[in-house]
């Protein structure tokens, strides 16, 4: 009798050990997946990570940490815009939560990769003019973002440049002709603000490492006295390379980064890219939370820097007057 008695005990708890662990293996199928993060850029893997931790840092400062309630799809273009298309619509096919896009060819390939999942980007061109948005504060559809309007501030670069080298008469340019849209946007401004100040521009054409330093070469040879160095994803990645052509071919150039400075360029005129990255971070966690883009208003940055080289002015022989050294965000020394 008692031998029964502990049998049916003994079942009646492996029974409840049993209906507990189905219960927990139902619970457990029951929790939601963590959101999934596309984010796209033209950028090479290894570039930049700077800017990908502040991306981190603004979905983290909304509540979303990396591999602990989101994760994050990376699609690297590996500095090759023409295979943004493909990888938006892979990140379209992973039906990821939101996506990402850091710069003009990322966001136009997301916004014509679909039409339905959430889309912020990042660029340095006017978002209207581009199609990306309806307009900057309720920018309507599935998209919206930050920019950092470099192709606007491009009158401050060329006064800059102008104040540091006032007998600079032949100005230049060097653009990315693989991005088309932002460098015609660039172009535009920086010409009209050459014209204003009654200096012809001269543009060349930096696409590829050959062609940065083709473009050195022949502004050498044509005796270039300053220039300036066009937004692009391109030259951000390149900034070694722009900064040892210019000092090679003696060459005096602005840039649109504080990172080129950094770098060893003479002068920089810019939003801080970081911060642009980190906002965007921010929209994201904010859409994954459930707010709409077509309700978010296009950010746009209320602070610029200037950043200056003093050992690379020395370099050159340049004497910075003290109108610039007194407004200037930071001196390189």
């Amino acid at each position: 009798m008692l031998d029964v008695k502990r049998r049916e005990f003994i079942a009646l708890v492996g029974g409840g050990a049993l209906l507990l662990a189905m219960k927990v293996r139902r619970a457990r199928g029951q929790q939601p997946a963590i959101p999934v993060v596309g984010l796209l850029t033209p950028r090479a893997g290894g570039d930049a990570q700077h800017l990908l931790g502040a991306f981190r840092q603004g979905l983290q400062d909304i509540g979303f940490i990396e591999r602990q309630n989101v994760a994050i799809e990376y699609r690297f273009a590996g500095n090759e815009n023409e295979r943004l298309p493909a990888l938006a619509a892979d990140l379209v096919h992973r039906q990821v939560a939101v996506i990402a896009a850091t710069s003009t060819p990322a966001s136009l390939a997301a916004k014509a990769a679909t039409a339905t999942i959430p889309i912020v980007f990042e660029t340095g061109a006017d978002p209207v003019q581009l199609g990306l948005v309806a307009s900057l504060n309720r920018p309507g559809g599935n998209v919206t973002g930050v920019t950092n309007i470099s192709a606007e501030t491009a009158a401050k670069r060329v006064g800059l440049l102008h104040e540091l080298l006032p007998e600079a008469a032949r100005f230049a340019a060097l653009v990315n002709p693989k991005n088309p849209l932002l460098a015609e946007a660039s172009i535009k401004e920086t010409r009209a603000a050459a014209l204003s100040i009654g200096r012809e521009l001269e543009i060349f054409d930096g696409g590829s490492d050959g062609e940065i330093d083709s473009a050195f070469k022949s502004m050498a040879q044509k005796r270039v006295e300053s220039l300036l160095v066009l937004p692009d994803n391109l030259f951000s990645t390149r900034r070694v390379q722009l900064v040892i052509q210019a000092a090679r071919h003696g060459v005096p150039a602005m840039y649109y980064d504080r990172a080129h400075a950094e770098a060893g360029g003479l002068m920089s005129y810019g939003t801080n890219n970081a911060d642009v990255y980190r906002q965007a971070g921010v929209y994201v966690g904010r859409i994954l939370k459930g707010e709409k883009p077509a309700n978010m208003p296009v950010l746009q940055p209320t602070k610029f820097e200037l950043v200056i080289n003093m050992q690379t002015a020395r370099a050159f022989g340049i004497t910075v007057p003290p109108t610039l050294l007194a407004v200037a965000d930071e001196l390189i020394e």
